[in-house]
């Protein structure tokens, strides 16, 4: 079906590519009826010259310009540079003798600007550079454009948060991404100057340019004279041609930290010199964000050092952990990290280190190149955690050629080689299978340990919050739902909805009854100790999984627990954990489902009174 499928495509193609070659082959036997007698070699490659080198330097005039032109099209969605990039496509689409018509208005000898060279900017050398520039300049424009908005801009963030500035980055990092699609582009718009023949003889008709010398040779000599002056433009075609389609594929070199130079027992004799810890590293922010609809508010002040970040997907968590690399810019918020202003810095200057959710590794660059990028990357510091996190074997290795394990550790070490005092993860391991990401969870882990930077991870998973922060932030729709402590948000979540998204199960908010018990709205009322509540009092409840369980002989059990008909919905295997999804009421709760025999008939179920934890709906507050 495949083949059948694709034959009418593979037709197509063959027809096309018959009709592109045909011209070719059909020249090979002129050859030897062509006039080599009556060329004019001198003037022919003066011609070749003079075409070779118009092009030459038109293409550097392009390059020079086109390349930052291309790169602030794709880059900026303003309506102007909108309206610019249509206006720089308009010369493929005039024919190219109006084009030179409108270079004469331009650069004319009765124009203003050709009156201020004298006349000098037609019949010249340089009037044939400018048609050139003119006619092949879109070439290398649109070329750019589409390579620098195929590069992600993350690379671009990455770079910033490792202290380079904006020429740096785009020198060093989008530039060399971006560059095979340039070079391509390059060699068409050379290709496109130096077979100009149009705006060329408008503006330019001596000296004589390859293409305005070829249609004199014509009009004068006929087609036998025609061959001798193709030959050097198809060799030269056939060279441009080579050239666009070149890929390299050789390996960057090691870079200045030359971090394979020393062996095994040494790096792992070598502790780098730690960066002095800041006397009060305690963040502090807020922000106030607003994105079309969305809007962000968010106000922490943490005590500890390992925090998360969690909510659902377009809750903020990533736009929180931009604004706070510098990524994004609140002017009416504040940053603090002890006594520094972060928030007055630039990104380049905060020293952070910054892991996107792919890693942001730069494809361009080695293991050892990505971790000399960074300003103050410390060659130490460097050698020190290739060997630690296991990396002394991946130096000349690129991206391309990594595990997800392995870019990680090379992004964490990429951060750690400058001292970061900050370390920001978005969803480190959201891309990782279950067993690889629970092993890279336990390095990050005893990481933690050994530095004294402050760590943010941005994350919708709660056991990886759990395992990962002292204190967590929990955010949705761009509001804080509660922060504080973990131990003291898993126990005692501030609403339903906190518990949801902490994954807690069997939590729900009730209201205290006259007689002791809890109302949970739902069709349930629950047995609890709640001597400590006003009757009438709004109140949070959690029950514990293993205090709820079959009745015995259906027989009622007093206070000490709740006697309630019910039935079994679902039984599931959690983490080896059998599970039954129990509903009473308008309530499921999960029980444990090892020490009873469930059945799918309608059941009676207890819930102690003790295994009903209770507290005040308002007791945990958003900290301010």
């Amino acid at each position: 079906m495949k083949t059948l499928a694709t034959r009418p495509l593979a037709w197509l193609a063959v027809l096309l590519a018959v009709y592109l070659c045909a011209p070719f082959a059909a020249s090979i036997p002129q050859i030897g009826a062509a006039d080599w007698a009556s060329v004019d070699w001198h003037q022919t490659w003066s011609a070749v010259g003079v075409s070779a080198a118009s092009a030459s330097v038109a293409s550097l005039f392009v390059l020079l310009g086109g390349v930052p032109l291309g790169y602030f099209l794709a880059r900026s969605s303003s309506r102007k540079m909108a309206l610019l990039g249509f206006v720089v496509q308009l010369p493929l689409a005039l024919p190219p003798l109006t084009s030179g018509v409108l270079l004469l208005f331009l650069v004319g000898p009765y124009s203003p600007v050709g009156r201020v060279f004298g006349g000098m900017l037609t019949d010249t050398f340089a009037g044939i550079v400018l048609a050139e520039i003119f006619v092949s300049a879109p070439f290398l424009i649109i070329a750019a454009r589409s390579a620098f908005a195929a590069v992600d801009p993350v690379y671009e963030d990455v770079a910033a948060t490792l202290g380079h500035r904006a020429g740096s980055r785009f020198l060093r990092v989008m530039l060399p991404i971006a560059w095979p699609a340039i070079r391509a582009g390059l060699a068409l718009s050379w290709l496109r100057a130096f077979g100009e023949f149009g705006a060329t003889v408008m503006v330019a008709y001596h000296p004589y340019s390859l293409p305005v010398y070829t249609y004199v040779v014509f009009g004068s000599q006929g087609l036998p004279a025609m061959m001798p002056l193709l030959l050097p433009t198809l060799a030269i075609a056939v060279l441009c041609a080579a050239l666009s389609i070149y890929s390299r594929n050789g390996r960057a070199s090691l870079s200045a930290l030359n971090l394979a130079a020393s062996s095994t027992d040494d790096a792992a004799a070598v502790v780098p010199t730690p960066h002095p810890p800041l006397p009060d590293a305690r963040l502090a922010f807020q922000f106030e964000r607003t994105v079309g609809a969305f809007q962000l508010d968010v106000q922490w002040t943490p005590h500890a050092r390992r925090l998360a970040i969690i909510g659902p997907s377009g809750s903020g968590k990533s736009m929180t952990l931009r604004l706070i690399a510098g990524l994004e810019r609140d002017h009416s918020g504040h940053l603090r990290l002890g006594d520094t202003d972060l928030g007055a810095l630039p990104p380049e200057r905060r020293r952070i280190g910054y892991m996107p959710q792919d890693y942001g590794l730069f494809p361009h660059m080695t293991v050892a190149q990505q971790l000399a990028f960074p300003v103050a990357a410390d060659a130490t510091g460097a050698r020190y955690w290739v060997e630690h996190l296991g990396l002394g074997a991946l130096t000349q290795h690129l991206p391309s050629q990594l595990s997800f394990g392995q870019r990680q550790r090379v992004a964490l070490a990429r951060a750690l080689t400058q001292h970061s005092q900050l370390l920001l993860f978005d969803e480190p391991f959201s891309a990782l299978d279950t067993p690889r990401r629970r092993r890279l969870q336990a390095s990050l882990r005893e990481l933690q340990r050994e530095i004294d930077a402050v760590t943010i991870i941005v994350t919708h998973d709660p056991d990886e919050a759990a395992l990962l922060a002292d204190e967590i932030l929990v955010l949705e729709h761009g509001r804080v739902l509660q922060a504080g402590l973990a131990t003291e948000l898993f126990a005692r979540p501030a609403s339903v909805r906190v518990a949801e998204l902490l994954g807690l199960p069997n939590v729900g908010a009730g209201i205290v009854l006259d007689d002791g018990r809890i109302d949970t709205e739902a069709g349930l009322v629950l047995h609890a100790d709640t001597r400590a509540f006003a009757t009438g009092a709004r109140v949070m409840w959690q029950i514990a999984a293993a205090g709820v369980g079959v009745a015995a002989n259906g027989a009622a059990c007093g206070t000490a627990c709740g006697n309630y008909a019910g039935s079994v919905e679902a039984i599931q295997l959690r983490r080896g954990d059998r599970y039954a999804t129990v509903r009473i009421g308008g309530v499921s709760l999960d029980v444990r489902a090892d020490r009873h025999t469930f059945d799918a008939t309608a059941q009676r179920f207890e819930i102690a009174a003790d295994a009903v934890s209770v507290w005040a709906a308002s007791a945990l507050t958003v900290e301010a």
